[in-house]
């Protein structure tokens, strides 16, 4: 009797599983963290962790781009990219026009990314050529790109105007503007996803496109205004890349694509789409904003970062597989259990 009450419990302890993801990537975290505190005290103070958040904030903003991609099935490899060509084109033109304002800065990167997302979505949509593909191939045209606008140069520091410099390091009410930019980019796409309907048509592609296109869902469409945000977010990245950084050089981003697929998969993101949270993306970046900053504090050469994310990929990947197929036997068991005899 025992032994019947306990496969017929499977399921439900499956099905919080998958909806609590996010509690393995705090233990995970905390695991981390105690871990690291042991070897390095100056791990766990304040200023330590400021410097985590700092570092993470870029990151999950272009994460989040990133993951309404990866919901409907897609791929976006080309965000490095746009990071990199948006930071030179606006640091240029902050370098040549100091009086130009900064959120006017921030609005023309945002443009620019708009423009070069939409064109990987035209790609995808109307070409038909398949995510991973279209977006290799923009990474390197947009790369290209940035050597032919800076003719090979880099905007140094002392050309920015303190005003531009300023609109990521300043502070309002003790926190930094950079991090205030992520939470409000979080709320807005937390919202969007769980609150509208272009958000429940994202998640519904990438559930079953097949399925959604017989809804009279419009799948391209949709397709085309992801790829868009992602690149609108990731143009503005890179406005504030260069704020942050106060300058930009030819290779600013580069491969940080993916970086920004693995904050989303570690989130729980469902690499085949159709299911992840913005708590959940914002979990994994931290995650691996603590793994680059423990390996650094503990003397491991930074090379091996690549790896460790790459193997933390690969993780979560194995982990979302194992867990979703569990999952579809539990619903298929669960459904049998119910059906009328």
């Amino acid at each position: 009797m025992a032994s019947v009450t306990e496969r017929a419990s499977r399921p439900n302890l499956l099905l919080l599983a998958a909806r609590f993801r996010e509690t393995g990537i705090v233990v995970v975290i905390l695991l981390i963290v105690a871990a690291v505190s042991l070897r390095t005290p100056y791990f766990l103070t304040p200023d330590n962790f400021r410097d985590i958040l700092l570092n993470i904030a870029i990151l999950s903003i272009v994460a989040l781009g990133q993951t309404m991609v990866i919901l409907t099935r897609s791929i976006d490899l080309s965000v490095g990219s746009i990071i990199g060509l948006s930071a030179m084109v606006v640091g240029l033109a902050v370098r040549d026009n100091p009086d130009l304002p900064p959120v006017l800065a921030l609005l023309m990167g945002i443009g620019l990314g708009m423009a070069l997302g939409g064109i990987n979505g035209l790609l995808v949509t109307l070409g038909r050529v398949p995510p991973i593909i279209a977006t290799l191939g923009t990474l390197s045209v947009y790369r290209g790109l940035v050597l032919v606008v800076s003719k090979g140069q880099w905007v140094d520091a002392y050309r920015l105007p303190a005003g531009f410099v300023q609109m990521s390091k300043s502070e309002a009410l003790g926190v930094p503007n950079l991090l205030l930019f992520a939470a409000a980019v979080a709320i807005g796409v937390a919202y969007f996803l769980g609150h509208t309907r272009l958000g429940r048509e994202i998640y519904a592609i990438g559930s079953n496109p097949t399925a959604a296109q017989l809804a009279g869902i419009p799948v391209s469409q949709v397709l085309f205004l992801v790829f868009v945000l992602s690149g609108a977010l990731a143009g503005g990245a890179g406005v504030l890349w260069a704020s942050r950084f106060a300058a930009v050089a030819n290779d600013t981003a580069s491969g940080f694509e993916l970086q920004t697929v693995a904050a989303a998969v570690v989130g729980g993101v469902n690499i085949f789409g159709g299911s992840g949270t913005v708590p959940g993306v914002l979990l994994g970046s931290l995650l691996l904003g603590i793994i680059a900053n423990a390996l650094t504090l503990v003397h491991i050469s930074p090379f091996w970062q690549l790896a460790v994310q790459g193997l933390v990929i690969l993780l979560a990947v194995v982990v979302d597989a194992l867990i979703s197929r569990r999952l579809q036997r539990a619903l298929a068991l669960r459904a049998r259990r119910m059906a009328p005899a």
